[in-house]
């Protein structure tokens, strides 16, 4: 398979991940699903050259562990 191939797959990957947080119910699992779906395109946008893909996705990734983290923190407050 050649590279080109490869970051395509990688692409259709990322798209289905992406497609999965969004049927999530729990806010958590759908944030982490998204971020893991938003940093595959990031790579995707960088291996082929689309810096709006990977920048949009680079700012979805952050957005997705600022809330991550303040969503742990509560439940770190609240059970202690």
């Amino acid at each position: 398979m050649d590279s080109a191939t490869m970051w395509e797959w990688i692409g259709y990957l990322a798209s289905v991940v992406i497609a999965i947080s969004l049927m999530m119910s729990d806010i958590k699992k759908l944030r982490w699903w998204n971020l893991i779906g938003a940093a595959l395109f990031v790579a995707y946008g960088l291996a082929i050259d689309a810096i709006p893909v990977a920048l949009v996705n680079f700012f979805i990734v952050l957005i997705d562990a600022y809330y991550l983290v303040k969503l742990y923190k509560k439940e770190h407050t609240t059970s202690g």
